[in-house]
């Protein structure tokens, strides 16, 4: 079932939106406390996220963009605010779809489709700080290209991104390149995290390779202050 994010703070309009969306056969989520809302939606990853500009404590537009720079989550922003110019903020922000209140049910369940639609393709794809990584072909997707990673550090990427905010120990790292963890040289698996490390800072990735010593290794991003 697919998941989709209300943040909208006219308690009416998204009592409206959450039947609606349940009646459409979708799991729907409210996101009410708005200041930290891209904060929330990154940890709740919905497949959708239908967001109000006109909100308290911070604008929609921030959310928006706060929320793009952070993850690959399609946003349809739906809002009374109809000036072109609001329009064109929202899309060079990220925003995927922009829907004027009031607005057919109809209409808004057909663009929901659409956008899904469009997002079908990347269920093989883990996501980190600014790229995308299909899981299948190792292809890193980042800065609006697209490379290929050998093998064995598209299997670390892998399991880094898999263990989240969690440590990814060296026994995990080594299953994940050998499936085993038997025999397997300790400087082996630094080799693979050393050349993996070169590739994400050649390409100028915002996370790096963390080691934490005795304990295992992580992403983390970059200090850029």
């Amino acid at each position: 079932m697919k998941r989709i994010a209300v943040v909208e703070d006219e308690a009416y309009m998204r009592d409206e939106l959450l039947s609606m969306l349940e009646k459409a056969g979708y799991l729907a989520l409210e996101v009410t406390a708005f200041e930290d809302a891209a904060e929330q939606l990154s940890v709740l990853t919905p497949d959708l996220v239908i967001l109000d500009l006109n909100l308290p404590e911070i604008s929609g537009f921030q959310i928006c963009r706060d929320l793009k720079q952070k993850t690959f989550i399609p946003v349809l922003v739906l809002t009374s605010r109809d000036q072109l110019a609001d329009e064109l903020h929202a899309l060079r922000l990220g925003a995927d779809e922009y829907l004027t209140k009031p607005c057919r049910k109809e209409r808004l369940l057909a663009r929901i489709t659409n956008i899904l639609k469009r997002y079908e393709g990347r269920t093989n794809l883990l996501e980190g700080q600014g790229f995308l990584l299909d899981r299948v072909t190792y292809t890193l997707y980042i800065n609006s290209t697209s490379v290929v990673l050998p093998r064995n550090q598209g299997k670390l990427l892998e399991a880094l991104l898999m263990a989240g905010n969690n440590l990814a120990t060296a026994n995990q790292l080594c299953r994940a390149l050998w499936d085993t963890t038997e025999f397997i040289d300790e400087n082996a698996l630094q080799v693979n995290l050393t050349r993996l490390k070169k590739t994400m800072a050649g390409l100028g990735m915002k996370q790096k390779v963390i080691s934490v010593r005795g304990a295992g290794y992580r992403l983390e991003t970059k200090d850029t202050r």
